[in-house]
């Protein structure tokens, strides 16, 4: 049975170090753009001259300066400069900044609008020579609802003469600068900030304030459909021990905290340092077949099949203690990976806030997650009178444990649902098959290999049902291949949408036309459930009378082009929808539960 332990272990990992890395966050500049201005026309060997970095913020963005003041949360602006050989760039003063609203209405200091951010650079080289200058602005842009890192690029061309040219365009900007020392405010600085004792408090309350919400967003997901299952088991796993060792219990609840969390630090690292969204790894068709075998052998087992436990294998009863922590850890790491696809409606805010965290308060955030998660089945073992207000064991535990059974069979064929979404043709029936093969070992291992059998019928039985789940999972696992094509307009719902793709929201745009963007995907629970608004009359009338083009961004398979946008958005998750107004320079982002209420409010902005 060790075996199987470690079978069932392999399923969910080893598709998960087999995926292919998505492009890390940053890179978008979508909020803030960046260009170069030039004090000269043309640049002496050796003479210092100034250029200045333009940034253009949306309205409601800012970003950060080079020093933030003491308990300010936010990034420090750098400028990364690429300069050909031999030349060299000096720092100078930069604008003052000024008070913002950061999230959820905190005040920080920044910039908005368009500010100048000078430096100098002294040219090598020789007359006649023509040599770029290129800058990337690594920034955090914030709006009062969400952050997202930027990283802008700008460059610029110079050439080399005996004499430098000042350039007359450019007088404006630099007008205003000293020869030497600080700088005076340049003509698109903002007002000096004044001080404000009070400043940090906000600050720290909003990453308070997120850790609570992680905590409550945790703990509720115990209710979903992809996680109540394996708590349901847990607990009755409690009132089994009620009247043993209340140590035992304690353990077992730590047990299954540790795994939780182990599995959010590991999918939370990988958020994190690899620029992954969260829920990655149901993209993985491997990773979600693995999920439907392990489910579909865990429901069978619930539903009385067979039995997994030692008295089976008859190993010996010193070995039961440690191998019931070990499937409490177990559970723990279950219950994470189940929960990813229902994290959205709660979670979502919080994860998109996440990624702008350094490492230490992102991996802090991720922690209160799984507390949540862990909550519920801690509690009850951290306060064993608690347990003796459950019903007592008894027979009902056996029809309940049978009854859970059915949860993870619709799991299984949701599962197979978002396969389909992945894989196409034969390849999907031959999966189907092999979950089939895998069901036959479970029923060969639970009809042969029972305690009064004879040990050799055990020994071939159970040699057999290995060989039905091996062959089973070889037959089916699903093999590398291009992601399926959603085609570029289909119906749904009534309503006709159109493929996702970054130019086709900037031709549409450029059109004047309003745009609605899904970001969706199959594994999402929360994406399936918000389809049920677009069914209704009322709302499919108001998107036809504002003749608004609607898009869906399916993100079922990887898709760097859709993780760059979710960035962009200060969002690391989906369900994401986002509407776009004619004239306005950025979208309107909606919650992550959608209602006929709230899309309609959104539509009803749309000028006729």
């Amino acid at each position: 049975m060790k075996l199987l332990t470690i079978s069932f272990f392999l399923l969910f990992f080893l598709p998960v170090l087999q995926a292919q890395f998505a492009t890390p966050f940053g890179g978008g500049n979508g909020n803030v753009s960046a260009s170069l201005v030039s004090e000269v026309k043309s640049a002496a060997p050796g003479q210092a001259f100034r250029v200045a970095v333009k940034l253009d913020h949306e309205p409601h963005w800012h970003t950060y300066g080079k020093v933030l003041p003491e308990d300010v949360v936010g990034k420090p602006t750098v400028l990364k400069w690429t300069l050909p050989d031999g030349w060299k760039v000096d720092d100078l003063p930069w604008p003052e900044a000024k008070t913002v609203e950061s999230t959820d209405g905190a005040k920080s200091v920044g910039y908005e609008g368009t500010v100048y951010l000078p430096a100098s650079i002294t040219p090598g080289g020789k007359a006649g020579d023509m040599a770029e200058i290129s800058v990337i602005v690594d920034a955090l842009a914030c709006n009062p609802k969400s952050c997202v890192p930027v990283k802008p690029t700008a460059k610029l061309m110079i050439t080399l003469s005996e004499k430098a040219e000042l350039s007359p365009a450019a007088a404006a900007v630099f007008g205003a600068l000293a020869s030497a020392g600080p700088v005076a405010p340049l003509p698109a600085a903002t007002t000096p900030l004044e001080a404000d004792p009070t400043m940090a408090k906000p600050a720290e309350r909003s990453f308070g304030g997120y850790l609570l919400f992680a905590f409550i967003g945790g703990l509720i997901l115990n209710v979903m459909p992809c996680v109540f299952p394996v708590l349901g088991i847990k607990i009755m796993s409690v009132v089994q021990q009620a009247g043993e060792d209340k140590r035992q219990v304690l353990f077992h609840g730590l047990a299954y905290t540790l795994g939780i969390l182990v599995c959010f630090w590991a999918l939370g690292g990988l958020v994190i340092q690899l620029g992954r969204t969260w829920g990655f790894q149901l993209q993985s068709p491997a990773f979600v077949y693995g999920l439907c075998a392990f489910f579909l052998i865990f429901g069978l087992n619930m539903a009385g099949l067979f039995e997994i436990g030692v008295s089976a294998v008859g190993v010996g009863a010193g070995l039961q203690e440690k191998k019931g922590l070990s499937g409490s850890f177990f559970s723990g790491l279950l219950a994470t990976i189940v929960a990813t696809p229902c994290s959205a409606p709660f979670l979502g805010s919080a994860l998109g806030y996440t990624v702008t965290l350094p490492g230490a308060q992102a991996m802090l955030m991720f922690t209160m997650i799984g507390l949540g998660l862990a909550s519920p089945f801690l509690i009850l073992s951290l306060f064993p009178k608690l347990v003796s207000a459950l019903p007592r064991p008894g027979a009902w535990m056996e029809s309940f444990k049978q009854g859970m059974s059915f949860l993870l069979f619709g799991t299984v064929a949701f599962l197979l649902w978002v396969l389909t979404g992945m894989i196409e043709g034969q390849p999907m029936l031959f999966l189907m098959f092999g979950l089939v093969i895998v069901a036959l070992g479970c029923w060969i291992y639970g009809r042969w290999s029972l305690p009064h059998k004879s040990a050799g019928t055990r020994r071939v039985s159970t040699a057999l049902a290995l060989g039905c789940l091996a062959g089973g999972l070889a037959w089916g696992w699903p093999q590398p291949g291009k992601a399926m094509d959603t085609g570029s307009t289909h119906v749904e719902g009534g309503l006709t949408w159109e493929a996702w793709s970054p130019e086709t929201v900037e031709k549409l745009r450029a059109e004047n036309k309003p745009v609605y963007i899904d970001y969706t995907a199959k594994w999402c629970f929360t994406c399936q459930v918000n389809k049920r608004v677009y069914k209704d009359a009322v709302l499919q009338k108001l998107i036809a009378d504002k003749k608004i083009t609607l898009l869906k961004a399916d993100f079922t398979n990887e898709d760097p082009r859709i993780s760059k946008a979710l960035a962009e958005l200060g969002k690391a998750a989906v369900p994401v929808n986002v509407l776009y107004l004619p004239g306005k320079p950025g979208p309107i982002v909606l919650p992550e539960l959608l209602s006929v209420e709230n899309l309609s409010t959104a539509f009803s902005q749309i000028a006729q």
